[in-house]
């Protein structure tokens, strides 16, 4: 598959050998039922150029901070500007595809991300570098719904290998985020520099793919205008709410997870920015054993797993009482945390499997609404009581999840029966 790639897009072949050699440790290998077309591959270098986007916020927050002298709450407003534009995007990615088509809507999402990416790169004041972060989240959402609707219309009941799959690249490239930061900054080319390869990544995921034909919605009902005028089922809004959850927990460590590290632990600027690599490394190994796990284990059982674990991590993180604890608590967390969206978009979706377009973009609505409200309420209580104490918001928002996940997959097993 690799070498067919290189084949098709020249300006990859210098880099088949290296991912060649990456892409077995990243990934189960195909079964015969399985398989990974031209378009899944799209679809996942897709998202890993989303995710590496929208993880630089994070690890770049100190840095415009110390730049602007911004207090955690006006900082939290560049995060609640990019979830206000997935809000955006989960409310309209459906009709936008109905009326546009997805080809239109996919590529469009590609081009506003890196749109967004340049606007927060090249601006010196906060209203500038808040828009930045505003069209990043609108326009670029566009482009995740359609890669999470696409994908499981693709591969059908065998969605959740190709969603665990997709959020390996993702994590990958996540994880290049804060280590790119703090290396630019360090070697004084600047931390913006990692936003300017947001733009030249997608130039290149363009020149390379463009022609690739992108998958039909394929409702179930055989009347699609009935179909796209359906509401999504009970059980689709329990798992919905797991997402919010799900995403404030991960956005809440994100987000503020290099602060924590500074003002709580007593780290240096530039080494918390790079200690944020053990999160989405963890993140990386979490979602290789959770997308070999999910083809001989339901998504629903693997889902609470995933939240047991970052029960086991969370605590170390938050309490530990030295250095050493708080990034094994890091690190652990991340191992959980890896596979809380991927596995809840896939059973959601999994219920409502006839109306691909409209539960992806309702998940990211709820992707959307958490990312807006957790970091900058916790931000907000940081600037009250501390960034340690704030970090309690994660405790109450695990509890929760928990909860509710538990109590969804006791209904759907009733349905089922």
């Amino acid at each position: 598959m690799i070498d067919r790639l290189a084949r098709d897009c020249p300006a990859l072949v210098w880099t088949s050998g290296p991912i060649r050699d990456m892409i077995p440790a990243m990934i189960a290998p195909t079964t015969n039922l399985f398989v990974r077309d031209r378009f899944t591959w799209l679809a996942y270098l897709m998202l890993a150029y989303y995710a590496y986007a929208q993880a630089t916020l994070g690890p770049l927050m100190p840095f415009l901070r110390a730049e602007l002298d911004l207090n955690y709450t006006v900082a939290g407003l560049h995060i609640s500007a990019f979830a206000l534009g997935m809000i955006l995007a989960g409310l309209l990615g459906d009709w936008w595809a109905q009326r546009r088509g997805r080809r239109f809507v996919f590529w469009a999402g590609g081009v506003g991300m890196a749109a967004g990416a340049l606007i927060l790169a090249l601006s010196h004041h906060v209203a500038l570098t808040i828009i930045g972060s505003l069209v990043m989240g609108w326009l670029g959402s566009f482009l995740l719904v359609m890669i999470q609707a696409t994908l499981s219309d693709r591969h059908g009941e065998q969605r959740a290998i190709a969603l665990t799959e997709s959020n390996v690249a993702a994590s990958i490239s996540a994880a290049l985020a804060p280590v790119f930061i703090g290396t630019f900054q360090r070697l004084g080319l600047g931390w913006r520099t990692a936003l300017y390869l947001v733009a030249a990544s997608f130039l290149l995921l363009f020149f390379c793919f463009q022609p690739e034909p992108i998958p039909a919605n394929r409702p179930a009902d055989p009347n699609p205008q009935r179909t796209s005028r359906q509401s999504l089922p009970l059980l689709f809004w329990g798992y919905w709410t797991v997402v919010i959850l799900a995403v404030s927990i991960e956005w809440c460590m994100i987000f503020w997870g290099a602060d924590f590290l500074e003002n709580s632990v007593g780290l240096s600027k530039v080494n918390a920015a790079t200690m944020m690599s053990l999160f989405f490394g963890a993140m990386v190994i979490g979602r290789i054993v959770g997308s070999r796990l999910s083809r001989i284990v339901p998504s629903s059982t693997l889902l609470l797993v995933a939240f047991g674990i970052v029960v086991v991590g969370f605590p170390l993180y938050w309490l530990g009482t030295i250095p050493a604890l708080h990034l094994l608590g890091l690190f652990i967390a991340g191992l959980g945390v890896a596979n809380l969206f991927p596995l809840t978009l896939s059973v959601a979706v999994g219920v409502a499997a006839d109306q691909s377009n409209a539960a992806s973009a309702r998940v990211a609505l709820a992707g959307g609404l958490a990312i807006l409200i957790s970091p900058l309420t916790l931000g907000w209580v940081a600037d009250q009581l501390g960034i340690q104490n704030a970090y309690g918001v994660v405790a109450l928002l695990l509890v929760g999840a928990v909860t509710v996940t538990w109590l969804t997959n006791r209904l759907v097993a009733a349905r089922d029966q």
